[in-house]
């Protein structure tokens, strides 16, 4: 994702200095108009100031070493921009510990991609999130030609854009964490509806109450109107045209973290979420089993972010 988003900047003419571990990756990007850096020494030395540095990396450790190579070789007044899926509770204790060293820190909670751009959820101090509005400005999604919701007038127009400055330090990815923990649940619903749509022509039901259904055809018809129309369904529709028995996955349904902290803030909330707990703990249960509502959600996970099954021994 993070080479996704250098490319959607660089179309728009916005200048990006390139770095990641495997050199290969920087000098692709740098062959489609990147500076490519050789090192986090580099980087810093090649941006101006005031800097702004987007990490993309995985929530935890990689996060955390990174923010610690960097901070001592920024000044003061350069912003770090984590839009990763981090904890948000470790946004607000990162943006202290910077705070204290005079470097600004912005969470931005990401989803979507690069062809239609990203919704973007951030949290920091308002005066970098404005300095930086030209950049969510050009990754995020665009209006869309989706009408404004009634009674909007005079509010923020950038959310009708598809970003949101949610609040201070921590909150974008808050927002974030929320926005998965509903993915899950309507993953959740789709993929168990299929499920029902393919068992329709189960051998063990009388003939007459047999149907052999095109699934594919039926999240095609879904997708133009339905009440349960959404980007997660087109994607669902995809995927069974492509492959409608999805042999390319076995099922196993990974979580990244979001669904766990989103349930961990529900208990301090004492907030009630049957749905989401249970999309949760089927994506625990498909590790066990296979069928096919766990390939679909597989399925749908690989084609909104490009999350592969691991490898299995």
């Amino acid at each position: 994702m993070g080479g996704n988003i250098v490319r959607r900047v660089l179309r728009t003419g916005h200048a990006c200095v390139a770095y990641d571990r495997d050199p290969k990756l920087s000098q692709r990007l740098s062959a489609e108009g990147a500076f490519a850096a050789q090192s986090l020494k580099d980087l810093v030395a090649i941006m101006e100031r005031p800097r702004h540095v987007w990490l993309m990396l995985p929530a935890g450790e990689a996060t955390e070493e990174t923010l610690h190579q960097l901070s001592p070789i920024l000044n003061a007044g350069d912003v770090l921009i984590d839009g990763g899926n981090s904890f948000y509770k470790d946004d607000i204790r990162r943006a202290r510990e910077l705070a204290a060293m005079g470097l600004h820190h912005v969470d931005v909670g990401t989803s979507g991609g690069i062809e239609r751009g990203y919704c973007l959820m951030i949290g920091g101090e308002k005066e970098i999130v404005d300095r930086l509005d030209p950049i969510f400005s050009v990754l995020a999604t665009g209006s869309r030609n989706i009408p404004c919701a009634p009674g909007r007038e005079g509010r923020d127009g950038r959310v009708e854009r598809g970003y949101v400055h949610a609040g201070s330090s921590g909150a974008g990815h808050f927002v974030k964490m929320v926005h998965s923990g509903i993915e899950y649940g309507l993953m959740q619903a789709y993929a168990e509806g299929f499920e029902i749509l393919k068992q329709a022509s189960a051998k063990e039901l009388p003939a007459d109450l047999r149907f052999d259904l095109d699934l594919a055809d039926v999240a095609e018809a879904w997708r133009r109107g339905g009440a349960i129309s959404s980007w997660l369904l087109d994607l669902t529709a995809s995927a069974l045209a492509a492959d409608p028995k999805l042999s390319n996955f076995e099922g196993y349904g990974m979580d990244s973290g979001d669904g766990r902290w989103a349930i961990n803030a529900v208990i301090e909330e004492a907030v009630p979420v049957p749905v989401l707990s249970a999309a949760l703990y089927a994506r625990f249960g498909s590790r066990q089993q296979n069928g096919f509502a766990n390939k679909l959600l597989s399925a749908m996970r690989n084609n909104v972010g490009g999350h592969q099954e691991p490898a299995r021994a």
